[in-house]
């Protein structure tokens, strides 16, 4: 007999996309919540900067529209776009009615502090300190804690979606259906079929495919790939946006600084002290990230230097330290002073802007499947991220997931429990072997570095393909003949990422946005089109 959990939700991921649909999900059903470590670990808890929105009667809808736009680079869904900037306000306020604090400003007003990031026209995000992520998980987590019918597991991780291939063990199938996940429970080791008639993914990005990034270890694409051995569309996967500014503190945790320094006036100087920004772009500084990001790696393949530096020295201390409390504390914590010296940063994979193709209700092919955050490609973010719409994207498109499912709750699907086999465990773990397998993790992260990175070239991506294949069948043939862990399957997803990655960019034969490759150097018309990718054939080893 299949031992199984059921609920009307699973939501796999427990960042600001999974918690604010959690909270809406359960006026409808019971709901489920699995995260691979704590429910601190996501994105989401990282986020410094903000969350966009138009607040201030000075700003409009359209503005916030066309810097959208502009940064997406012609690749944006417009409606999409529309959508979010429309009712993003009113998301707002309910994230305040759940117990999210933002800044207010310090002239004696209750007016929200708004401050002004990459690509905006105006003052329009609002934030916490420069830890807004953080606190945004703090109240969503008090609120669920609070819920009844939501349980939230950590350290369970979902191994696979259930469809019909594993109740028909079908190749080809007609309409797909998603029943749940397979997961497996930290505290046990096994793994169980998690059932529910919604199956709401938001389990994040994937920049930890490269060997620099601002996300935490988690961020390893698991959503997204599993979403691809299911038969689900994927779109726009070849753009990843590098953030301009991460601390150069080799051998230590990566720590962001905030795009919000540079709003606040931070200059980029080279290493030798002279500012650059002003030659790549009239906006200098507050150029969209793809830009700024470009203009950091050429000039330090021009000096040779490993950095340049961010300088906000011109400012007020006090005011800094007010304005920036944790960054300052943590560069302080490796001898930096904020206020009085410019700090190192270099670029590093920061947010991936495609993902598994969804509606504006967050709908994908797989009838049951919903996708909303990071691991979604809504249109909204086109070719490029507008700074802080990240955070938007989310709480908007939760919002209109939960709408869409409680308009349809007549016709949820109905889940054939008795059809679901149970995971199959046989195999035994060789140390000796996993030792060998692990270390592609690590040549999976260089190789993206190296090739798949800021500037990309037919050469790179081609040598970065052949060396990917092998990595995919050298980690799938480990998974097949083992038990799974946490490290296995996060490792057999970076690889099926990063092969997603190479071959979007592959075939894509212009420049735009985040995409920048030396053998098409400009925008070309008849390419501006979204690059999708499904995967037809039975998918992979889903019942080992």
């Amino acid at each position: 007999m299949v031992t199984h959990n059921h609920s009307d939700f699973l939501v796999i991921g427990s960042g600001i996309a999974g918690l604010s649909f959690a909270l809406k999900a359960a006026k409808l059903g019971s709901v489920t919540i699995v995260t691979k470590k704590e429910h601190k670990d996501s994105n989401t808890n990282y986020a410094q900067g903000g969350i966009a929105a138009v607040w201030d009667s000075a700003d409009t809808y359209e503005q916030h529209v066309q810097d959208t736009l502009n940064a997406g680079a012609g690749l944006c869904d417009e409606n999409a776009v529309r959508t979010m900037v429309q009712e993003g306000p009113d998301k707002i306020e309910e994230l305040i009615e759940w117990g999210v604090r933002f800044s207010k400003d310090n002239n004696g007003s209750n007016d929200y502090a708004l401050s002004r990031e990459g690509g905006h026209s105006h003052s329009r995000i609002l934030h916490y300190k420069d830890i807004t992520g953080w606190e945004i998980e703090r109240a969503l987590v008090e609120a669920v804690k609070k819920n009844p019918n939501i349980t939230l597991l950590e350290n369970h991780m979902a191994v696979d979606l259930i469809t019909e291939h594993h109740t028909q063990h079908a190749v080809d199938v007609d309409e797909l259906h998603c029943f749940g996940a397979y997961v497996l429970e930290g505290g046990t080791g096994q793994v169980r079929p998690y059932t529910a008639r919604n199956t709401m993914l938001c389990s994040g990005g994937a920049a930890r495919a490269y060997l620099h990034s601002t996300n935490p270890e988690i961020a390893t694409g698991d959503g997204i790939a599993m979403a691809y051995r299911a038969g689900a569309v994927l779109a726009n996967l070849e753009f990843v946006q590098f953030h301009p500014t991460l601390f150069y503190n080799p051998g230590n945790e990566s720590f962001l600084i905030s795009e919000a320094v540079r709003g606040y006036g931070a200059k980029l100087l080279t290493v030798a002290g002279d500012r650059f920004m002003p030659g790549y772009d009239e906006r200098a500084e507050l150029a969209p990230r793809d830009i700024v990001a470009r203009a950091i790696d050429a000039e330090m393949k021009k000096s040779g230097e490993p950095y340049v530096l961010l300088d906000i020295t011109h400012k007020d201390g006090g005011d800094v330290k007010e304005r920036f409390p944790n960054i300052y504390e943590h560069c302080l914590e490796h001898k930096y002073d904020l206020t009085s010296e410019p700090i190192p940063v270099v670029p590093a994979a920061h947010y991936v802007c495609g993902g598994i193709e969804v509606d504006l209700d967050g709908r994908t092919n797989i009838d049951g499947l919903f996708v909303i955050g990071e691991a979604s490609c809504t249109g909204v973010h086109g070719a490029n991220r507008l700074a802080s719409n990240s955070l938007l994207e989310a709480v908007v498109f939760a919002d209109r997931a939960a709408r869409y499912i409680a308009d349809c709750q007549g016709q949820w699907i109905d889940v054939p429990v008795e059809q679901i086999p149970e995971w199959d465990d046989r195999g035994t773990e060789n140390a000796e072997e996993w030792v060998l397998v692990s270390h592609d993790r690590q040549e999976l992260q260089e190789l993206m570095w190296d090739y798949v990175g800021i500037i990309r070239s037919n050469v790179r991506l081609k040598r970065a393909l052949r060396r990917v294949l092998v990595i995919n069948e050298e980690v799938e043939d480990f998974y097949r003949r083992t038990k799974v862990t946490s490290k296995l399957l996060e490792l057999r997803n970076l690889a099926a990422v990063s092969y997603l990655m190479i071959r979007s960019a592959m075939e894509r034969k212009e420049s735009r946005g985040l995409h920048y490759t030396t053998d098409y150097p400009d925008p070309v018309e008849s390419e501006n089109t979204n690059t999708v990718i499904q995967r037809h054939a039975r998918p992979w080893n889903t019942t080992k």
